[in-house]
């Protein structure tokens, strides 16, 4: 047992985070006071706070009441091994990207820079109380917090309409969510009055009503981790966002949902039905085929960062599914192995993709552009970013031995169980889902080949890269953090899983770690079926870039030949004639033009300046959204007619309402 409780520490650090935001107000154009002393201070919040939840994975549970709130509803805190995992995220996460803003915020960002740092650590403070709220009335204060910060924070750069657009839209479908949050909770507090965690899990609930609460956590959170078809505010607000924001929401907040998930169904409910993991597994495919789909076609940096985060979530939601699955028919083991799949995605996407979208921002601050048309080269003039997000391109794509690799491998070793289940059916339609998965992985490295590809190789295709500068010290700092925590998860996957085996116990009373021979060795079920050994991939690739060294430097040491690359004979080439993000992704394109919605403009050979172009766009938009909002307006329309502005009009509503009322309440 801990000596301070460690809901105390996380009191602590949010405390904290509250008092730098705070202070950020006090100084709002002091630029480098805010840069240089409280984005450090909260990153150092950040580093305590990994601290804390690691102790929380080893420590009995922790409970907290604080005396504020409504009367009658103070706030109930606890910490357990589940909330202390996903705080350890957030203080993995929120360290990074605290040391990244230091030497990244500047004038210019839109809002004053203090006004920046209170809403970012108010948001932290808020998600960190998300996690550790032990009733719904604290969980929702925290959660709607944590949406308030959010939008402003994606509202940076409010003057451009586009920006404000995006942040509306995150607003909207996050408030829709909270709705659905709010019916879940009346649900799973059965009649009782008592809306604490405690009371919701004491209740038992029939198959009927606890089916009706998990379709509306399904609704909530899945809006909050940008679940198909509640995905359409990610894309939007990611490319809106700063990039340090755009790292926070990709890396801990699309991550709240998927806890919100983790606690309803295997915490708050004591059943676990079948088909809940059919419609998830259903729903994370289809998500992660149209989030890799749709980033292997974009031209925006940030953009295409932003699709590729819908595609990992869409893959954390099929391990959720799987592990319902297996949890329905008391397969505890393989759930514990699905579900351990999906908490090491939770911290490797977290790693990589902050990494990835930090990289953007150093791109983006040394050059202006986000176009990757208007890129490249830039190797050259920013190594040190261009190797930082080499490595986070290698662990997206899931190349071994990086931490994307071990999560997806995990993955597929836990589809590949489902014949198993003793529904025929299920039997062999589930695995059809590893085909789709592996289809995901494959399109996921074709899109991060591109990303990388077209920004750092090649030559620069606009004189102005010429001059571009590499990223400070502090985001360096920040580089180095991910980057490491990146490999550290891809070669040590068995002490990691050992630390995740507690989090699924408590779970679903199992885990996986216990069959891992030593620590080069990494088995998940059994030796004869599946092991790996990341050591042996990390020493053969050094092995091959040495005798690479060794070859180039015995042969071709001091031997240079300059010469014009062959360009079919075409004397006058230049950097616009290389590869482009469109041609790159164009043979995407044509395979899934039945699923994409494509506009294009073909130049007319009278026009003295031949354009050309093409708009790929969701068909959710056209398709579900639109319509709710023509049948919303046709709603509204309908109840403008009742408003005739006539007193007596209006005493006769009231009168029939009375009167139904009346009606209801004497047949109940």
């Amino acid at each position: 047992m801990a000596l301070v409780p460690v809901v105390h520490l996380v009191l602590l650090v949010s405390a904290t985070w509250l008092v730098t935001g705070t202070l950020g107000l006090g100084v709002l154009h002091r630029t480098r006071l805010v840069a240089h002393g409280l984005f450090p201070l909260g990153a150092l919040g950040g580093l305590l706070l990994g601290a804390a939840g690691l102790v929380g994975i080893f420590a009995e549970p922790s409970v907290a009441v604080l005396p504020i709130g409504l009367p009658g509803l103070p706030f109930h805190l606890r910490v357990d091994r589940l909330s202390s995992y996903f705080l350890f995220v957030l203080g993995v996460v929120s360290a990074g990207i605290g040391a990244f803003s230091a030497g990244y915020f500047r004038k210019g960002e839109g809002a004053a820079p203090g006004l920046i740092c209170f809403e970012y650590h108010l948001c932290l403070a808020s998600i960190a109380l998300v996690l550790i709220a032990d009733d719904a009335y604290a969980f929702m204060v925290a959660w709607e917090t944590l949406t308030l910060s959010a939008t402003f924070l994606v509202m940076t750069n409010h003057r451009i309409a586009e920006i404000r657009r995006a942040g509306y839209l995150y607003f909207l479908i996050s408030h829709v969510g909270a709705l659905a949050l709010l019916l879940c909770f009346g649900i799973l507090q059965a009649r009782t009055g008592d809306y604490t965690f405690a009371n919701m899990r004491a209740q038992s609930l029939d198959a009927f009503w606890a089916s009706l609460a998990f379709l509306f956590a399904l609704v909530g959170f899945g809006a909050k981790a940008g679940v198909f078809p509640l995905h359409v505010w990610l894309p939007e607000a990611h490319p809106a966002a700063p990039s340090p924001v755009s790292a926070l929401l990709s890396g801990v907040v699309l991550k709240v949902g998927l806890y919100g998930l983790l606690r309803t169904v295997f915490d708050l409910l004591h059943v676990q039905i079948a088909w809940w993991g059919v419609l998830l597994l259903v729903l994370g495919v289809a998500t992660a085929l149209l989030g890799v789909v749709f980033s292997t076609i974009q031209v925006d940096m940030k953009r295409l960062l932003a699709y590729s985060s819908i595609d990992n979530v869409g893959l954390m939601i099929v391990s959720l599914g799987v592990a319902v699955l297996f949890r329905a028919y008391g397969m505890t083991g393989l759930s514990a192995l699905a579900l351990t799949a999906m908490f090491y995605q939770i911290l490797a996407h977290a790693t990589f993709k902050s990494l990835l979208f930090l990289g953007t921002g150093a791109v983006l601050h040394a050059t202006g552009e986000r176009n990757l048309g208007k890129l490249g080269g830039l190797i050259r003039f920013m190594p040190w970013t261009a190797w930082a997000v080499l490595v986070g391109v290698a662990a997206s794509a899931g190349l071994p031995p990086l931490s994307g690799f071990a999560a997806e491998w995990l993955l597929l070793q836990s589809v590949l169980f489902t014949p198993r289940l003793p529904d025929s059916v299920l039997a062999m339609t589930v695995p059809l889902a590893a085909a789709l998965i592996a289809m995901s992985a494959a399109l996921a490295g074709y899109t991060m080949v591109k990303f990388f590809g077209i920004v750092f190789l090649g030559q620069p295709r606009e004189t102005k890269l010429n001059s571009a500068r590499d990223a400070n010290a502090w985001e360096r700092l920040a580089f180095g953090w991910f980057a490491a925590a990146s490999v550290l998860l891809g070669l040590l996957p068995a002490q990691f899983v050992k630390l995740l085996d507690r989090v699924t116990r408590g779970l679903v009373g199992a885990g996986i770690g216990g069959e891992n021979h030593g620590w080069l060795l990494f088995v998940p079920v059994s030796a004869a079926r599946a092991s790996y050994m990341p050591a042996v991939f990390m020493l053969f690739f050094i092995a091959c870039c040495a005798l690479a060294w060794l070859l180039v430097r015995r042969f071709y040491h001091g031997r240079l030949r300059r010469a014009q690359p062959w360009s079919c004979g075409f004397p006058f080439t230049t950097a616009r004639m290389q590869d482009t993000a469109e041609g790159f992704g164009q043979p995407i394109r044509e395979i899934f033009a039945p699923l994409l919605s494509i506009e294009r403009q073909l130049p007319s050979p009278f026009d003295t300046r031949p354009a050309y172009w093409v708009s790929v766009t969701d068909r959710t938009w056209p398709a579900l959204y639109e319509r709710i909002a023509a049948l919303t307006q046709r709603a509204a329309d309908w109840a403008g007619r009742l408003q005739t502005g006539k007193i007596a009009v209006y005493l006769t509503y009231s009168f029939a309402v009375l009167i139904l009322l009346l009606m209801l309440v004497r047949r109940w």
